[in-house]
């Protein structure tokens, strides 16, 4: 893969929807990609797919649990070993609510405060699981910002919604 230019939010954007590509479909989640990257070096710190690893995983928390074995800290405690100038960048908005009582995506984000500045989304979360997700002024309430990444949404809610009845 080519070097994706500094600030280049589509490339990344473009990477995080290949990832989504890698989930399985199924008619009761989304096929959401993710990538974390340091803005200060612009390296790719991790990524991360809907059912990448067991356990009901979403992409964010994927990239969060392969970064925390990385590290050798539990994930609560990454904050402790991660840069301070992080982006997120997931092909939908991080969850506000989890239906299988796993922590919600916003959540584990938000413990990352501080490290991650800016959450760049392709889409917000359609309510087809979760009516009224909050996690966009909650993650702004944290002081991480959340930045729509126009141009991807019909793309993303194609490959998000594979394997749904009517997706």
């Amino acid at each position: 893969m080519a070097a994706i230019p500094p600030g280049d939010h589509k490339a990344y954007m473009r990477l995080a929807l290949a990832q989504a590509h890698n989930s399985p479909p199924k008619p009761t989640n989304y096929r959401v990609g993710a990538v974390l990257v340091n803005s200060a070096t612009n390296e790719i710190l991790a990524t991360g797919f809907t059912l990448e690893l067991p356990g009901n995983t979403h992409a964010e928390q994927c990239c969060f649990m392969k970064l925390a074995e990385r590290h050798g800290v539990p994930e609560e405690n990454l904050r402790d070993v991660l840069p301070s100038e992080l982006a997120l960048y997931t092909t939908v908005e991080p969850c506000s609510k989890r239906l299988s009582g796993n922590l919600p995506c916003v959540e584990r984000v938000r413990r990352l405060a501080g490290c991650i500045r800016t959450v760049y989304v392709g889409i917000m979360e359609p309510e087809t699981f979760v009516a009224e997700n909050t996690g966009k002024r909650s993650l702004e309430d944290a002081g991480i910002n959340l930045v729509h990444v126009e141009g991807f949404e019909d793309e993303i809610l194609k490959v998000a919604t594979a394997g749904h009845v009517n997706g």
